[in-house]
């Protein structure tokens, strides 16, 4: 933090506190910001895998001995979560049954006949969530334009809830065919179960996600329930605890898309919150990018157990579908992330061929690396630096942990004698194949977004990215590096600056003519109504901003593109100007479009936006000259041992400039800056790196 803070009688009666959390798999990152003053503390508390939520406490608890941070003045408070997407990696979600149409109960197993590696021999699909003994078949069906050919029958509903029940089913999901076309059989046979079995929980793929395609819904409803009894009584426990602490601030969660939502919907929308964290670091990095003037960035932000990659364009992150979740693909909207299972916790091994691999497991919070001293044994990347001495200068968490170098020594000796080199070369190639496995990762994101690196800024975060960023950078021949002031809460900084934003779909499946339009308007009016209700029952009474895309395609295409549409071309029945946009967009993709070709629209989507706080963090004038470091220290770089400057954070002032080699220690986080490259410090104390030409 900051230093040490004694609020007046006048600042204690007029404070704002608003406060953003975010729970990774070592940390719980706290940011909280005095909107009066524009004073801005952070903090890192150690995870209790054991307790979920007992370390928000603590922060708590510490803000307010360090920070004089009084509960009973926290007017907005911000949640990101990995309970949801733990459940699902660790398969320890609910035990679920699934009602489907009689004859496709294998729906879920057969999913899209693809396999993951399709050039790996050796390589399966996962099994399911639910197992196919918990599948029943109802004799029910609606055709594709919404007509009943056959009720579902109640007294297979009743038989198939008994067999749930005796089999130890906690909760029911519901997945008809074309219930995006009409969702009434669901519902009728939703009211079956709750008459039959209460104390069941269910949902719906209509009320979940109601889109085309019956895997893709089912699978997101999957999830949504398989997480809903974790997810649901962490948020209960989470209200729970600030009312006892007398905050007034009803919870806040950040949700995949970069947005917000209150606690109440996320018992429900469990599903919406899978990637909390990460989605809140995109945005909190896209926040801190267009404060800095920073056009194009590709995010880097390491924890104790991944490393995230996303891309930020004229200062916006990118949003898509299909990001995994474990081994499974997620269909709502989300910040797109790449991830590989490279983090500061990522254990290192000699493998049977005598091979050094990073990766991907972790020794997490507990017992965490070597060098934490809580009992770890396993070499790890963050024992590698400070082995290297990048690492041990300072104390690390807010003076949580002290450095034990010693038995970071230890452990990585061990994987010395294997591979028969020095303690420190070993270190030096855990670093080197923990940043090639980030470099391929990297690779296969910018490919597929068709940029070129060059032209971005690298901004690393989280605890472990500045350790590791600028390496990477130099290695994927970026030129700039940009570091924030605090690094290792900038998760929990995104969800103090996201919005509120919920989104919503509607499939259409019509051919792009004039009959259409209609249909468009219709389904568009629909979902500005959907949205805007949605707004207000999250406590939004500000002006909204309604954002509308389309998925189209030429017919015959099997996958469609989402294209940006502008509001006044549906309610003017602008058919040139939608088609254009999608030609436009596709020949921006594919590099091709046919002017002559049949466009059929699948589905409409609307994001319902509604701005959050305006918040404005202090700046200082930058004053010219060249720091001066702390000290000298030995860092093993460069295949040698060499004496380079440590800076602390706090000392660097803005205009201020020096060369690396360096090391930068902050109570957050480590910034290792290697040779060739100059470094300066902004207005907004963002620290940025260049590297020579």
């Amino acid at each position: 933090m900051d230093g040490a803070f004694t609020p007046d009688a006048n600042e204690k009666r007029s404070a704002d506190w608003k406060i953003g959390v975010d729970i990774g798999g070592t940390f719980m990152d706290f940011c909280a910001l005095e909107a009066n003053s524009g004073r801005v503390a952070s903090l890192k508390v150690l995870t209790t895998p054991d307790d979920p939520g007992a370390e928000l406490m603590t922060g708590l608890a510490l803000l307010a001995e360090r920070e004089g941070l009084e509960p009973e003045a926290v007017n907005r408070f911000v949640h990101g979560t990995t309970v949801g997407i733990n459940t699902i990696i660790q398969r320890k979600g609910a035990s679920l049954a699934l009602f489907t149409n009689a004859g496709f109960e294998d729906v879920v197993e057969m999913a899209r006949l693809r396999m993951p590696e399709m050039y790996s021999l050796f390589c399966a699909r996962p099994d399911p969530l639910i197992t196919r003994d918990m599948i029943f078949g109802i004799p029910a069906r609606l055709r594709s334009d919404g007509t009943e050919t056959q009720a579902p029958e109640m007294a297979a509903v009743a038989a198939a809830v008994e067999s749930a029940k005796a089999k130890g089913a906690e909760g029911i999901i519901i997945s008809f065919l074309h219930a995006w076309r009409d969702a009434r059989q669901e519902a009728v046979v939703k009211a079956e179960i709750a008459r039959l079995a209460p104390e069941m929980f269910t949902f719906t793929s209509a009320e979940v996600w109601p889109v085309i395609r019956e895997y893709e819904r089912s699978s997101t409803t999957i999830m949504n329930g398989y997480v809903h009894p974790r997810v649901a009584g962490y948020l209960t426990a989470l209200e729970s605890r600030l009312a006892n602490h007398k905050v007034p601030a009803r919870p806040m969660l950040t949700k995949s898309n970069g947005g917000l939502m209150n606690a109440a919907e996320g018992k429900r929308s469990c599903v919406n919150m899978l990637l909390s964290g990460t989605a809140s670091g995109v945005i909190g990095a896209a926040w801190l990018a267009r404060q800095a003037g920073e056009q194009k960035i590709l995010t880097l932000d390491i924890g104790g157990t991944s490393a995230d990659f996303a891309l930020i364009i004229d200062g916006e992150a990118q949003f898509g579908t299909g990001e995994l979740i474990g081994e499974f693909p997620l269909y709502i909207p989300s910040v797109s992330v790449s991830s590989i299972g490279i983090g500061g916790g990522s254990i290192a091994s000699v493998d049977a061929q005598g091979v050094l691999r990073v990766g991907p497991e972790s020794a997490g919070s507990i017992p965490g690396p070597a060098c934490y001293g809580r009992g770890g044994s396993e070499a790890t990347v963050t024992d590698a630096m400070a082995v290297c001495a990048w690492l041990g200068h300072s104390q690390m968490a807010y003076g949580q942990l002290q450095m034990e170098v010693d038995l970071a020594r230890e452990v990585i000796s061990r994987l010395a004698a294997k591979l028969g080199r020095s303690t420190e070369e070993t270190a030096q190639a855990i670093l080197d194949v923990a940043i090639s496995e980030m470099f391929v990762e990297v690779e296969k994101l910018s490919s597929r977004a068709g940029v070129d690196l060059r032209d971005f800024t690298l901004m690393p975060f989280g605890g472990g990215g500045p350790m590791l960023g600028a390496f990477l950078a130099k290695e994927l021949g970026m030129a700039r590096v940009m570091a924030p002031r605090r690094p290792g809460v900038v998760s929990a900084l995104g969800g103090l600056v996201a919005d509120l934003r919920g989104d919503f779909i509607r499939t259409v499946f019509e051919p792009l003519e004039p009959a259409t339009l209609a249909a468009l308007g219709a389904a568009y009016d629909d979902l500005a109504g959907e949205g805007r209700d949605w707004l207000v029952s999250q406590g939004h009474d500000g002006p909204a901003e309604l954002r509308v895309t389309a998925d189209m395609r030429y017919a015959g295409q099997s996958y469609e593109i989402e294209v940006a549409l502008n509001v006044a071309w549906l309610t003017e029945k602008n058919l040139t100007a939608i088609a254009q946009a999608f030609h436009d967009t596709h020949d921006r993709i594919y590099d091709f479009y046919d002017p002559e070709g049949l466009i059929e629209v699948v589905n409409l989507r609307l994001a319902a936006i509604g701005a959050g706080p305006a918040l404005k963090f202090p700046e200082a004038a930058e004053v010219e000259g060249t720091a001066t470091p702390l000290r000298e220290v030995g860092v093993f770089t460069g295949g040698r041992l060499q004496d380079i400057g440590l800076y602390r954070r706090q000392d660097l002032a803005p205009g201020g400039t020096f060369d690396g080699p360096a090391v930068v220690a902050q109570e957050d986080t480590t910034f290792a800056i290697p040779a060739g490259t100059q470094a300066s410090v902004d207005r907004h104390l963002n620290l940025h790196l260049t590297f020579a030409e």
